[in-house]
């Protein structure tokens, strides 16, 4: 597409008539879209839900702020399809419905019937797409049986994409977290163009980011690589040359703290080491650091990983009230709908004592030259007109912030205009992996193998945990389960509610085990398995991550199950 962004808005769900959902739960996770999934199923529309898990969330949803609707009407029957991949058979999955798209478009314009596939967009907005159509029809159908899910359902869902005129694919970390997931997700945007279903009013793509900033951060130029065009911008406005060579994500981070070449490592929030894969190695490097910092709102388990020197700092949430020579700070954040708003505290601080993010640090160490980092401090509305400065999206930045709701970021292949070498979207040919950890893990292992994916529970944000309870999926006063098919439970001659080890079946040498486990028997895919994280991190080796990402495959975890000699 040319931007790593979603081409929808709120206002497209109000229009869409079929809404595919790969790899997320929306009750636990982003309980806003519950509402818009309703309305659409009540107007007649198609949901498909595709995890491997079948979510219950997904199943029928009540609005509790409807009186009316509690007493009288009851729920709504979300979802009408479920497809249950395998885990990491997405996207084998989504070419298979791709072929057979190409397949019904070849079979309609030989009967003189209605194009299937949307010829004029892709003529206007697409390159590539001969390449790709000659590969689909040229992949076998026994290839793409790795989806793990019945010829008869692939053509379900097909029917269900060919007949949407609106149609919305949203997607979240189960289908990001695979060694394969640049792939797929590129194979879900050759999908969709395929029907011509992105630029237009309820329809396109939709990736649902789990923090209010994740987006917003690399808006504004806060990632690892940096583009050439923003350095030189950023340059240009604060009067000095940038550093060209890139930094690192997470996972090159941890590697980089192991070597020894990173010193220092501030965190401004979080749960570092909670939050990321394989546990014991990534404490034992940030122990390996000179010096930690901790910009913090709450205590976590990262703060007890303190290296050889640490400091915490204690600083403002951002639901607390941020006063600067008496006057109420807000702070921008852009959620995945690429909408910008303004956010201010409502609760009186935690103490007297604290200081906002937005202060001492930065004069302290680089001095104030070329920045006045106490006016940013002041007031924040002059951080924002530098932002302003330097990226031409951001123009009355202020103004248009002060409006209720925001404004909306313009995203470009919203517009169909394609920021792409060759000026337009681009249809990717990939053929599916022939050799992986989990390919390799099966041939070792046979049907003993399952693959382990995690995941969070209802009363669970990112790393933090408000409850024991999970009551979607039924489990109560617990966290250390892991959700089985019952026939696999049988099979590997457990019991419902048995206590288990998982051990990770990786083939780099290192054991790594996560004990104490209790099995629950659920509706999940056979041969996989469910459990919640940070408890199954320390099963997700460092260097497994995503083929041109830098995403851990925590949804892609080869183990074996024994029995637990810890005691209930």
């Amino acid at each position: 597409m040319g931007i790593g962004k979603g081409t929808v808005t709120l206002d497209d769900f109000e229009l869409a008539d079929t809404i595919l959902i790969f790899g997320q739960n929306p009750a636990t996770n982003h309980p806003r879209m519950l509402g818009e999934l309703r309305e659409c199923a009540r107007r007649g529309g198609s949901i498909v839900s595709i995890n491997p898990l079948r979510e219950r969330g997904l199943q029928r949803f009540m609005d509790p702020q409807s009186a009316l609707e509690m007493a009288t009407l009851g729920s709504t029957r979300l979802a009408g399809l479920f497809v249950q991949p395998t885990l990491g058979g997405d996207f084998a999955l989504i070419k298979a419905v791709a072929k057979r798209v190409v397949e019904h478009d070849d079979a309609a314009q030989a009967s003189g019937s209605p194009a299937v596939i949307d010829h004029a967009f892709i003529a206007q907005h697409c390159s590539g797409f001969e390449a790709f159509r000659d590969d689909l029809r040229a992949e076998k159908w026994q290839r793409l049986q790795e989806s793990g899910v019945a010829r008869a359902q692939i053509e379900a869902l097909t029917d269900i994409f060919v007949k949407g005129q609106r149609t919305i694919a949203t997607w979240g970390m189960g289908l990001t977290q695979h060694k394969h997931s640049v792939a797929a997700i590129r194979m879900l945007s050759n999908l969709m163009m395929l029907r011509g279903q992105i630029g237009k009013l309820g329809a396109g793509l939709c990736p649902v980011r789990g923090h209010s900033n994740v987006q917003g951060d690399r808006t504004v130029g806060i990632e690892e690589k940096p583009t050439a065009a923003f350095l030189d911008r950023l340059g240009q406005v604060y009067g000095f040359h940038p550093p060209r060579a890139h930094g690192h994500d997470v996972v090159a981070t941890i590697a980089a703290m192991q070597r020894g070449d990173v010193k220092v490592f501030i965190a401004l929030g979080g749960n570092f080491a909670a939050a990321t894969p394989d546990t014991p190695v990534t404490c034992a490097a940030l122990r390996n650091c000179a010096l930690r910092v901790q910009v913090a709102t709450k205590l976590n388990r990262s703060h007890l990983v303190i290296g050889k020197e640490a400091l915490l700092l204690p600083t403002l949430g951002r639901t607390e009230i941020d006063l600067q020579g008496g006057v109420a700070q807000g702070v921008t954040v852009e959620d995945s709908m690429s909408m910008v708003h303004i956010s201010y505290g409502r609760n009186a601080p935690a103490s007297p004592q604290l200081r906002s993010e937005v202060a001492g640090m930065a004069e302290a160490t680089v001095g104030s030259a070329l920045v006045d980092w106490r006016a940013y401090a002041a007031d924040y509305a002059r951080i924002r007109d530098d932002i302003e400065k330097v990226f031409d999206d951001f123009v009355d930045y202020n103004a248009r912030v002060a409006i209720p709701g925001g404004f909306h970021l313009t995203v470009a292949s919203r517009e169909r205009v394609w920021k792409t070498a060759s000026g337009k979207a681009s249809f990717l040919v990939a053929p599916l992996p022939l050799d992986t950890p989990l390919h390799r893990a099966r041939a070792r292992h046979g049907a003993r193998l399952m693959v382990l994916m995690s995941t969070r529970s209802h009363d669970q944000y990112n790393t933090t945990i408000y409850g024991m309870d999970d009551r979607y999926r039924g489990v109560y006063g617990m966290r250390k389960v892991v959700f089985a098919n019952k026939e696999d439970i049988v099979m590997l001659g457990f019991a419902d509610g048995d206590l288990v080890d998982l051990i990770g079946a990786w083939d780099d040498g290192v054991a790594r085990s996560a004990d104490g486990f209790r099995l629950v028997a659920y509706d999940i895919r056979r041969g996989c398995l469910g459990g919640y994280y940070p408890e199954t991190n320390a099963l997700v080796p460092l260097a497994s991550t995503a083929d041109g990402a830098g995403t851990p495959t925590s949804k892609s975890v080869p183990v074996l199950l024994t029995r637990s000699e810890l005691k209930a």
